[in-house]
């Protein structure tokens, strides 16, 4: 296969994994990586590499229009961004150690959590649990918009939040995915936010948790401009497409395609990493 036919096929599979990642709100690095390395047989560290550099790409792409027009909240994000920031800076270390088969067994296994979410739904069915006082000392409460106006809300437990964050840190950085069902399992699940400002404030995040691990995976020159360019663009652009269906369409059949998706790769990726084949 040429260099640029190579580019091109993988540009439009990263395309279609940023389309889908950006409707089910699970991030596209989460297809990219097992794309790159079933699909293509690009080693899976070049692969964590690539997907790494496209999150940084979507994040700041669109990071900015969530905060804009008032969904995201830019102080709950700086705050766990220091935990998952540090995770990802642990994670990135565990990386250069951990057995290639190890990181393709978990990839699988984080795959077919990403699926239960996504088929799943995000109905809340836990009780709430009462305001934490540290989210007021912080001002971490706030709002955000509706048709009838600005929707209030208050955050609980943080420091359980906290401690996921550090844990998404890691998984970010061990698996090359912004980790976006983690953060928005720790802010919608744990620290009871609004659906849409865990979300938002999740796409807030993750650019620079991904930015975190990117300088160690380049140091240790896993980024391969080759994959990561065409990666970069692919899912950029199927991204933003992928923002405006969101807005304007029913996403139930999406997250359905998106789950049929991510189980074939995660039983992929479980069977070449349990049977050595990465």
């Amino acid at each position: 296969m040429s260099l640029a036919l190579f580019a091109l096929l993988v540009a439009a599979g990263s395309f279609g994994a940023g389309l889908l990642g950006a409707v089910t709100g699970l991030g596209g690095g989460i297809v990219v990586v097992p794309m790159l390395t079933v699909l293509f047989h690009v080693d899976i560290r070049y692969a964590i590499g690539a997907s790494l550099v496209s999150v940084i790409a979507t994040s700041s792409g669109a990071a900015s229009a969530y905060v804009r027009e008032g969904y995201t909240n830019v102080r709950i994000g700086i705050f766990l961004e220091v935990a998952t920031t540090v995770g990802a800076l642990v994670g990135a270390a565990l990386a250069h150690v951990v057995p290639t088969s190890a990181l393709a067994i978990l990839f699988g296994l984080v795959l077919l959590y990403s699926a239960y979410r996504s088929l799943r739904g995000d109905k809340a069915t836990a009780a709430v649990p009462p305001p934490d006082p540290l989210g007021e000392r912080l001002r971490l409460n706030g709002s955000y918009p509706e048709a009838p106006g600005r929707v209030p809300y208050v955050v609980h437990r943080v420091r359980l939040g906290f401690g996921v964050m550090l844990f998404a840190g890691i998984l970010s950085a061990l698996l090359g995915i912004g980790s976006g069902v983690v953060k928005v399992l720790a802010m919608d699940r744990a620290m009871r936010l609004p659906f849409k400002v865990s979300t938002t404030t999740s796409n807030f995040m993750i650019g620079v948790t991904a930015a975190a691990s990117a300088g160690v995976y380049l140091h240790r020159g896993y980024i391969d401009p080759s994959v990561a360019f065409p990666v970069m663009l692919g899912v950029l652009s199927g991204a933003v497409l992928g923002a405006r269906l969101l807005a304007v369409a029913d996403a139930v059949w999406l997250r359905r395609i998106f789950t049929a998706v991510v189980c074939v790769l995660a039983v992929e990726m479980l069977y070449k990493g349990l049977t050595g084949g990465v």
